[in-house]
């Protein structure tokens, strides 16, 4: 392709617009990259709605990784300690299904699972669900949405009735108070903070809380910063739910008219005084009640949070109690108020409303109810019955079943386990025990390609056509402008051939991702995510539309008969009216519990991890970019001077960070910006990039019993100071320099 593409960028889940340029054009010379070779060049679309033409560093550097270390044929090997062998489509593929179906008729259905990802454009998640929970009868489907979204899926189901941020970006520059938790907005979904910051700055009386244990790039700029200890965030949600019902700072009409267990709620709360609520949280009760005043004179709050919230054992707990503080305000149905849960990755909501999660079905269905198992059964022509009433085994769940050799077959995905997973030592060794593991993806090696018997090239963004929904459940047509290298695939292709060799050629007929898309919405009517009016054409042709929106003409009796609470604006509910059988908000009463494993004796500190501005998730693609590495040579800990002066550790020295799970070494950073008692490590760092830098090995696997989202964000840990030479001994016994990739030494990618 010679022309420009619009498109969306495939990192984070703001989804801002891009429009990507062709290496060469008539009348300017060629973009290259600084060895010379040429790439594609990239600038913000100011048509854009959700970016207005605005875009950070790894939209702007996205293109310079397309041609670097790209898995480009099918490879196979009998047994982890071989190196891999270059095969043809049809033997890998024959492979595959010729273990599926053994492990099938031997173990049952229940034995396979396949793990996906928010990188999945929706054709690709689709044909996954209908895949594994149609025609395969296992709903062993689980997406590394689990460990990010999952605590807000479960969070907007159980108060609202069903999943669907509310709110829109619009709503940023109409607010009178931002309430950000648990998310370092600024470096992790930096568009969404350029908009509020300006917003912020050009009008005094917008109020902007942020509530972290470090003060971030986001906290500066904010009017209050609520440093709370890590695991206090319910405390603090209901310390200020206690002063709104003290100051009888109320919206008394529309909890009468609009939500049920309110009285419930209020009897929890009452436990939580600012007193109490200031010394557990660590902060001033005169902070406490700022942010209380701030909530009330507000006509309209805005609360934004992301995985500081949803990776917590209480995950599911933090986001009802966020939305109790909406309910009993009022602040939700209208412009420049609601709950808003920043989505992590790009199509982490396409992935929900086309089902891809163990527990739930095209359609924002849930597998339990049977109307639900039914509606979908009957539009993928199968028979009653067909797809298992049982929630499929989630993430963790599946790691588990390689221990135990529950699981006989595992399908990996767009995704790194190896490095994002909880725990990750337990994980290498699951993963190690696995009996047969495909590993499908776009780069080689990846930390996880050292356990996979066959690996699979697909094609990635840019290279295939398909549907991505972003936070404010905007639907862009992200078109394939330029070819895939040697014999990669579109993943959704991939898993229809698959279908198709094992018998199901009818319902795997599809001639393009156009013909996928149109099949997928009818799944959604009459949904609260009705997409029925959009089309791959219709969105060529008018841009970026939001949902709902259903077909303009229903010829149809809709597929369900449950009231579905559609909005056809920007904003979900402005009737007031949820998706529940009373067509009532629920308020959630929960007490307390803290962190899954808090600070003791031998484990003093408490760590927390997160992503860094430049980087993504575990650097399969930014890891490859010259200017991102640039900008962070090395992984690092940053430590409250009071912490660093009581173990003698000196600003820039190594430090040996100790779990009851593992050990990793970092380069300290004393700073005030943290909270004492805590320290903060990026996540970004597997084996391929660094030794002993894998945030992950301390991490934890217990996880919320609601939505099963880990707690990654806290664990128990020590410090120990260790001489340079040391680390470097230990880190890189070779003697290259720290942060070096080791792709070479891995003998396993021969």
């Amino acid at each position: 392709m010679t022309d420009s593409a619009k498109t969306l960028c495939p990192y984070c889940g703001v989804g801002c617009g891009l429009e990507v340029l062709p290496p060469a054009g008539s009348g300017r010379a060629t973009y290259r990259d600084s060895q010379g070779n040429p790439i594609w060049k990239v600038r913000g679309d100011r048509s854009h709605p959700s970016s207005q033409g605005m875009v950070c560093i790894k939209g702007a550097t996205v293109t310079e990784s397309l041609d670097k270390d790209r898995l480009k044929y099918p490879m196979m090997r009998d047994s982890l300690d071989q190196p891999f062998q270059r095969v043809s489509w049809d033997e890998a593929l024959d492979r595959v299904v010729n273990r599926i179906q053994t492990v099938r008729f031997t173990q049952g259905p229940e034995a396979i699972c396949m793990y996906g990802s928010g990188q999945f454009q929706t054709e690709d998640y689709y044909i996954a669900q209908k895949l594994l929970k149609g025609c395969l009868g296992t709903n062993n489907f689980d997406a590394n949405s689990r460990l990010c979204m999952s605590s807000a899926v479960a969070g907007y189901i159980q108060s609202f009735g069903s999943d669907g941020p509310p709110c829109c970006y619009d709503d940023l520059e109409l607010t009178d108070c931002a309430f950000l938790i648990g998310t370092n907005t600024a470096d992790c979904h930096p568009i969404v903070f350029n908009r509020l910051r300006k917003y912020h700055k050009k009008h005094r009386h917008v109020k902007m809380i942020v509530v972290d244990p470090r003060r971030t790039s986001t906290a500066k700029l904010a009017d209050l910063h609520l440093a709370i200890k890590p695991g206090t965030d319910i405390d603090l949600l209901n310390g200020i739910a206690h002063l709104l019902l003290r100051w009888g700072k109320l919206d008394t009409e529309f909890i009468e008219e609009c939500t049920s267990d309110f009285s419930a709620y209020a009897q929890i709360i009452i436990n939580y005084p600012p007193e109490i609520v200031a010394e557990r949280c660590g902060i001033a009760v005169h902070e406490l009640e700022e942010a209380a005043r701030y909530w009330a004179k507000s006509k309209r709050v805005l609360s934004l949070w992301s995985m500081g919230v949803n990776q917590s054992s209480e995950g599911t707990a933090k986001v009802r109690t966020i939305i109790n503080l909406h309910l009993m305000t009022g602040n939700i149905g209208k412009p420049g108020a609601g709950p808003f849960s920043l989505t992590g990755q790009p199509n982490a909501m396409g992935g929900r409303e086309a089902g891809g999660l163990a527990h739930i079905l095209p359609g924002y269905r849930v597998v339990k109810n049977p109307q639900h198992r039914s509606e979908v059964e009957q539009l993928w022509k199968l028979n009653p019955g067909t797809i298992s009433p049982n929630p499929g085994l989630d993430a963790w769940s599946m790691i588990k079943g390689l221990e135990t050799g529950e699981v006989g077959f595992l399908w990996i995905a767009a995704t790194n386990p190896a490095v994002s997973m909880p725990d990750i030592e337990r994980t290498k060794a699951a993963l190690r025990k696995s009996s047969f593991t495909v590993y499908q993806d776009a780069y080689y090696p990846t930390e996880t390609a050292a356990y996979a018997h066959v690996l699979l090239p697909a094609a990635q963004w840019s290279e295939k056509t398909g549907a991505m929904t972003n936070s404010e459940r905007l639907v862009n047509l992200c078109p394939q402008f330029r070819n895939p290298p040697g014999e990669a695939r579109p993943d959704w292709e991939i898993f229809a051939e698959v279908g198709r060799r094992l018998g199901f050629t009818k319902e795997f007929d599809f001639t393009d991702s156009a013909a996928v898309y149109r099949e997928f919405v009818q799944l959604t009517r009459g949904r609260l995510c009705d997409m029925t009016g959009l089309s791959h054409e219709r969105l060529r042709k008018d841009g970026p539309i939001q949902w709902p929106c259903p077909e303009e003409v229903q010829n149809q009796e809709s597929l369900s008969t449950e009231k579905s609470g559609l909005n056809t604006g920007k904003r979900l509910y402005t009737d007031f009216r949820f998706n529940t059988p009373d067509s009532k908000a629920k308020f959630a009463a929960f007490h307390s519990k803290g962190l899954a494993e808090p600070p003791s004796e031998d484990y003093p500190l408490v760590l927390t991890s997160g992503r860094l501005y430049g980087h993504w998730h575990t650097q399969t693609r930014t890891g490859r970019i010259e200017k991102i590495t640039k900008m962070y040579p090395n992984p690092l800990l940053e430590i409250h001077p009071r912490d660093a002066q009581k173990l003698g550790i000196q600003d820039g020295g190594w430090v040996e960070v100790r779990s009851r799970r593992g050990t990793c070494r970092f380069q300290a950073q004393v700073t005030k910006a943290i909270t004492p008692g805590t320290v903060f490590a990026p996540m970004h760092w597997g084996a391929l990039w660094a030794n002993q830098a894998e945030a992950n090995a301390l991490t934890h696997p217990e996880s919320c019993p609601i939505s099963l989202e880990p707690e990654l964000k806290a664990c128990a840990v020590n410090l120990v100071p260790i001489s340079e030479t040391e680390s470097m001994r230990s880190q890189n016994p070779n003697q290259e320099p720290l942060g070096t990739p080791i792709l070479q030494k891995l003998k396993v990618f021969s």
